[in-house]
């Protein structure tokens, strides 16, 4: 299987580049960033360009049987380039595709379209709301995908949690951090909502059962999940625990700590936007019922598990990028004044 990964130098993408060659099929990557992972350079096909250019998609789209579309700009991006990004790039990618005769069109979206939501658990037929540019361009990916199923595509649609594991920093370097450096972590509320998380393993096995199963049975949308989490204190706690210093927890009364985060945020002093701070307090979790029994997925990790497993490669791999930020998932994101708030934990 000849398999084209957009954002294949990201996070997602590089877990999905190792896990594919671990199939034995032929990988091709298609990102903006430059590619820098010695231990695959030379065992995959690598094209340096955008999906908004149409020669960089051409390109990397020959002789390609699947295409799973990870790329994408991120929420602390502008809300140009978000749209640009993930709207226009989609629908050059679908047309693209669908020109060039590719069998499969695997899209992979985000729960952050179903907004914040007033119910548990939440259903792929449940209302779509998009929270600010990126959630309403996934949203506008989504209706664009599914116009090329309407023409016989295939294009399943997959919804994951929040996925973390090997690469994963941006938000969650910042908890790590703290965890490693002796301190406790404060949460926004008491911390006993239920919010599900999602390990990209996982996610990497939901994707190629999309790639391989049935086109009937995969051309459909999915949410996709850990099985077992239980409340935000008791998932991160476990990595506080883990990290061995005896800390804890803090929750902080919520509707304060909300107002000073958004006022932070409009004055460019923390990472943390809307999306982030105005979920963290809420349940949030999406039922994977659906892709268990169409797709036969099984989840084997749980929040903790997948917590755990991100904050050991974080700790082994410190040193390769202790100096680097962005507004990727591939490097830590800057904490700004948050950095001073860690000496009081």
């Amino acid at each position: 299987m000849r398999v084209l990964i957009t954002g294949g130098a990201g996070f997602l993408g590089i877990n999905l580049v190792r896990y594919l060659l671990g199939k034995n099929e032929e990988v091709t990557s298609l990102d903006i960033a430059e590619f820098d992972y010695k231990d695959v350079i030379g065992k995959i096909r690598v094209i340096r360009g955008d999906i908004r250019n149409i020669d960089d998609v051409k390109q990397s789209m020959q002789s390609v049987d699947v295409v799973v579309h990870t790329a994408a700009a991120l929420p602390l991006y502008s809300k140009e380039e978000i749209y640009s990004t993930d709207v226009e790039g989609t629908k050059l990618l679908l047309q693209t595709a669908s020109e060039m005769g590719v069998k499969r069109f695997i899209h992979i979206s985000s729960t952050a379209v179903y907004g914040i939501p007033d119910h548990h658990p939440i259903y792929e037929s449940d209302r779509l709301e998009g929270v600010g540019p990126y959630g309403e361009a996934k949203i506008e990916a989504e209706s664009a995908c599914l116009g090329f199923r309407q023409k016989g595509m295939c294009v399943p649609i997959l919804r994951p949690k929040s996925f973390i594991g090997p690469e994963r920093l941006g938000v969650f370097a910042l908890f790590y951090d703290w965890a490693k450096s002796g301190k406790g972590f404060p949460m926004i509320g008491k911390g006993n909502n239920r919010y599900q998380l999602l390990d990209v393993e996982d996610l990497c096995d939901a994707i190629y059962i999309c790639a391989t199963l049935p086109e009937e049975t995969v051309n459909d949308t999915f949410n996709i999940g850990a099985k077992d989490f239980t409340t935000m204190r008791e998932d991160y706690q476990a990595v506080l625990d883990y990290a061995g210093f005896g800390k804890k927890i803090v929750g902080l009364p919520e509707k304060p700590v909300i107002f000073a985060l958004k006022f932070l945020e409009f004055l460019k002093l923390s990472p943390l936007y809307k999306w982030v701070y105005e979920t963290a307090s809420k349940d949030s979790f999406v039922s994977i019922g659906k892709a268990e029994k169409v797709l036969g997925f099984k989840p084997k990790y749980s929040n903790k598990d997948a917590l755990i497993r991100n904050f050991k490669w974080y700790l082994e791999n410190l040193e390769t990028f202790k100096d680097q930020s962005g507004v990727s998932h591939r490097v830590p994101w800057k904490q700004g004044i948050l950095k001073l708030a860690k000496q009081f934990f």
